[in-house]
């Protein structure tokens, strides 16, 4: 019965029946006639057909509900247990919101020296996009926001406060300040993350409120596609200070804290709330309290990481 779960769970992320079987790594005809099973083992119609995928029958969505804890139920199962056997391998998928890319590797570094059978797949993404590719199995953890979406049922460890600054090229218009407003920010041409990005939209609200219009004049999903056009000096961005600090001194660009108001937003790691946690989450949740002690983050009111049993 798993593996007819896993292809409702397939079809919930595609929304596709061709795509779906392509992703289970079966036929279509195949995918088709175990959702037929399902349905008539429940004696209630899940999935809404047509000459394509129309959605799920609310009896689909209930069943749908399940499939999730079930199958990562037992995935937890066969890791545990595996783990007990042969330690602590398999693969760790993580997703990042953009920002936070740089920051992985303080993660994933000490996590593998320690544990060297676990691979690693990490996925740049939107802070909702995160939670939406955890619920559906897609992803093992996260690291977004923790104070700026909803949350849900998830266990968090925060690791760093994000604050704000100005790359822009030296002897430009304010090489001679200290810091900058957010006013004087909006004076100028950016480069910014696109709009669907959480990054974006508390610069864009920070330039609003300072009564200025945000008016990019270039926008990109990718942190590296901002940074090098920083780097020609001929443009500027607005970056998390500890992004720019990871990527080190550029030459000819300078790093200026934004103020009026100071500006900070929690950024942690995340993963479905389960008990007990899997082997491999509760081990990445230790490297996380390491890292988040190591960057001197406060982590009152937090719930405490999983341990590993």
């Amino acid at each position: 019965m798993i593996d007819k779960l896993d292809f409702l769970l397939a079809l919930s992320r595609e929304q596709h029946f061709g795509r779906a079987a392509e992703a289970c790594g079966i036929t279509q005809q195949t995918l088709s006639a175990g959702v037929k099973q399902l349905e008539n083992r429940f004696g209630v119609q899940l999935v809404l057909r047509g000459s394509r995928f129309q959605g799920f029958t609310p009896e689909g969505e209930r069943v749908l509900g399940w499939a999730r804890r079930i199958v990562a139920d037992t995935r937890a199962m066969h890791e545990d247990v595996s783990a007990l056997r042969n330690g602590l391998s398999g693969h760790l998928r993580i997703a990042a919101i953009p920002t936070a890319l740089p920051m992985i590797a303080a993660l994933t570094t000490p996590y593998r020296a320690r544990y060297p059978d676990v691979r690693f797949t990490i996925e740049s993404t939107t802070s909702t996009d995160v939670f939406s590719l955890l619920e559906n199995l897609e992803a093992d953890a996260g690291v977004t926001y923790l104070d700026n979406e909803p949350l849900g049922s998830v266990t968090a460890v925060p690791l760093y406060r994000e604050h704000y600054c100005l790359l822009t090229a030296a002897g430009g218009p304010y090489d001679d300040r200290s810091s900058v407003t957010w006013a004087e920010v909006g004076r100028i041409p950016l480069c910014l993350l696109t709009p669907g990005m959480q990054n974006r939209r508390i610069i864009d609200q920070q330039i609003r409120d300072a009564g200025r219009e945000p008016a990019p004049t270039l926008e990109s999903n990718s942190m590296i596609v901002l940074m090098t056009h920083v780097r020609t000096l001929r443009w500027a961005s607005v970056m998390p200070a500890i992004l720019a600090e990871t990527l080190g001194p550029m030459s000819g660009v300078r790093s200026i804290p934004i103020v009026e108001p100071v500006l900070e937003h929690a950024i942690g790691l995340v993963a479905l709330k389960r008990e007990p946690a899997t082997p491999m989450i509760a081990a990445l949740f230790t490297v996380a309290q390491k890292v988040a002690r190591s960057l001197e983050t406060p982590g009152a009111g937090q719930e405490p990481a999983p341990h590993l049993t």
